[in-house]
């Protein structure tokens, strides 16, 4: 995926940025309520995080690499909520980003890790 690489990766850039904003901030948004919500809200995040980035990074060192980076972002986070003042501390948050990372990954090595691949065969013909 050359041809959309760099709006793929601003967009992506972007998703990361609307994620630490939302982690951090005093009152984030709540649409889904039910008990552990947000474990599920958290897993999900990082599972589409990972299948974004995993459709410019194909090879299986650089989504090793990008998996590992988010869950080192979902850890960060945490301890940075934890400083907060406002946001919690949880173990539980962590293992719903790692999981969700995980999760990612093993969508990614479906058909659904070509999305990328695809699109710019359909929208950029040589």
């Amino acid at each position: 995926m050359t041809k959309l690489r760099t709006i793929w990766l601003v967009l992506g850039a972007l998703w990361i940025t609307t994620v630490f904003y939302i982690s951090l901030t005093p009152n984030p948004p709540d649409p889904v309520r039910f008990l552990n919500a947000d474990k599920l809200e958290h897993a999900l995040t990082y599972c589409l995080l990972m299948l974004w980035f995993a459709q410019v990074y194909q090879l299986r060192k650089q989504r090793v690499r990008v998996g590992l980076a988010l869950v080192a972002m979902g850890v960060s986070m945490e301890f940075l909520q934890g400083m907060t003042g406002y946001r919690s501390f949880e173990y539980a948050d962590m293992l719903a980003n790692a999981t969700g990372v995980l999760l990612g990954w093993a969508w990614a090595s479906t058909a659904a890790g070509m999305v990328g691949i695809a699109l710019e065969r359909r929208f950029f013909k040589s």
